[in-house]
C-alpha cells in the first residue's frame, strides 16, 4: 500500500494557501470579512502560514444556527480564515483518496452529485429489473421485478468517532505533523461525548466522511460482492432481483458497522420493491418516470410566497427572485413537472 509522508511542509506553503483562499472565497467574493482578508492578502496569508508552521495555529470557535431546507439542521460554521485551512488539508488528501474511492460514491465530489447519483440508481433499476420485466399479475407499467434496500446511517455526523476516523487516515498519511494538524480541527467541534461527531458546515465534514464510510464501501462492493450499490453522504441504496438477498446483506452490514462504531437507522432501513417507487435523492423513482417529493413541494410552495412578498415590498429585486426560481427549475426538470412549472411560469406573470 503506497503511504504519503512530508506533507505538512506542502500544506502550508505559499501555492496551496493561496489555492485553498481561492477555493474558500469561491461564490463569496461580495461578503464582508471576504473582502475584509483580501484587502491585506499578503499579510494575511504569511500569518496564517507562519502559524501553521510553527504549530501555533488554534482554529476558532465554530459559529452555531439553525437552517431549515426543509429538514431541520445544526450548522457549525467556521471563520474565513479556518476555511482556508480547511482547504489547504483538502487540496492534499483528496488526490490520494480519490484514487481509491469507489466510482458509486456520489456526495461531495468533483462530476458527481444528486443528479448522477438518480441517473446511475435508474441504470441499476434496468439492469435488475431486465429492462422492467413485469412482476406476475401486475396491476400498472411500473410493477416491475426486483427489490431495493434503502438505509440510512443513523445520526452519521454525531456519532463519526475521532479515534477511528485518525486511525484510517494513519494508513495513507505518514506524517505525524499532518495528523496532528487534523485532529486539531476535529477537536475544535465541541460535542456531547468527546471524540465524536463531525460539525455539519465545515468542509472538511463532507470529506472525511466520505473517508470514514469507503471501508463501509469496500465491505458492500468486495466482500458481499454487491453489484447495484450506491451511497450518497450516509444514505445509500443496494438494488437486487431477491428480497431474500438483500435481508442478508442487510444483516452483515448491520454487524460491520459495530467496528465503524455506527449503525443503521431502524426506521429508515428497509427493503422496499421497486414496483412502489422508491424515494431516493428528493425524487419518488418508478420505472417509467420520476416525482418530487410532496415535502419538497409544498416547502418551495411557501417559499416562493415568501419571495413574492419580499419582492412586492421592495425588499429584494426581480434578479433575486428569479435565480431561486432558476435554482428550483433546475432540480424540478429533472423530474416530471412539466405542468407544474408551467403553472409556476402563470403564478410568477401575475404577480411579476
Amino acid at each position: 500500500m503506497k503511504t504519503h509522508n512530508k506533507l505538512y511542509e506542502k500544506l502550508y506553503s505559499e501555492n496551496n494557501l493561496i489555492s485553498a483562499f481561492k477555493k474558500a472565497r469561491k461564490g463569496k467574493r461580495k461578503k464582508d470579512y471576504v473582502i475584509s482578508f483580501e484587502s491585506n492578502l499578503d499579510r494575511n496569508i504569511r500569518l496564517l502560514q507562519s502559524q501553521l508552521k510553527l504549530k501555533t495555529y488554534r482554529p476558532h470557535k465554530l459559529k452555531k444556527f439553525i437552517i431549515r431546507d426543509p429538514k431541520t439542521r445544526t450548522i457549525h460554521a467556521s471563520i474565513f480564515r479556518d476555511r482556508i485551512v480547511h482547504h489547504a488539508i483538502i487540496n492534499l488528501l483528496k488526490p490520494i483518496y480519490e484514487k481509491i474511492f469507489i466510482y458509486d460514491s456520489f456526495a461531495s465530489r468533483k462530476f458527481k452529485g444528486t443528479h448522477i447519483a438518480v441517473k446511475r440508481f435508474e441504470c441499476f433499476v434496468r439492469k435488475v429489473s431486465s429492462n422492467g420485466r413485469k412482476v406476475k399479475k401486475p396491476f400498472n407499467n411500473n410493477s416491475i421485478r426486483g427489490f431495493v434496500l434503502k438505509a440510512d446511517v443513523k445520526h452519521h455526523f454525531n456519532t463519526i468517532d475521532h479515534k477511528i476516523l485518525i486511525d484510517i487516515l494513519r494508513k495513507k498519511i505518514k506524517d505525524e505533523d499532518f495528523i496532528e494538524l487534523i485532529k486539531i480541527v476535529l477537536d475544535n467541534f465541541e460535542t456531547p461525548i468527546k471524540g465524536k461527531g463531525l460539525p455539519l458546515g465545515n468542509y472538511t465534514s463532507q470529506f472525511f466522511s466520505n473517508v470514514y464510510l469507503n471501508n463501509l464501501d469496500y465491505f458492500i462492493k468486495h466482500r458481499l460482492k454487491a453489484k447495484y450499490y450506491i451511497r450518497y453522504v450516509d444514505d445509500f441504496v443496494i438494488l437486487h432481483k431477491e428480497k431474500k438477498v438483500l435481508l442478508e446483506f442487510k444483516s452483515k452490514i448491520e454487524k460491520y458497522l459495530k467496528n465503524l462504531r455506527l449503525e443503521l437507522h431502524p426506521e429508515k432501513s428497509e427493503i422496499y420493491p421497486l414496483r412502489n417507487g422508491i424515494t431516493f435523492l428528493g425524487y419518488r423513482i418508478f420505472y417509467y418516470y420520476k416525482l418530487l417529493r410532496k415535502r419538497n413541494i409544498n416547502y418551495f410552495l411557501r417559499r416562493l410566497n415568501e419571495k413574492i412578498n419580499l419582492y412586492r415590498c421592495g425588499l429584494i429585486e426581480k434578479k433575486d427572485l428569479e435565480s431561486f426560481l432558476q435554482g428550483w427549475f433546475g432540480y424540478s426538470k429533472f423530474a416530471n413537472t412539466y405542468n407544474f412549472r408551467k403553472n409556476i411560469e402563470k403564478i410568477m406573470n401575475r404577480n411579476i
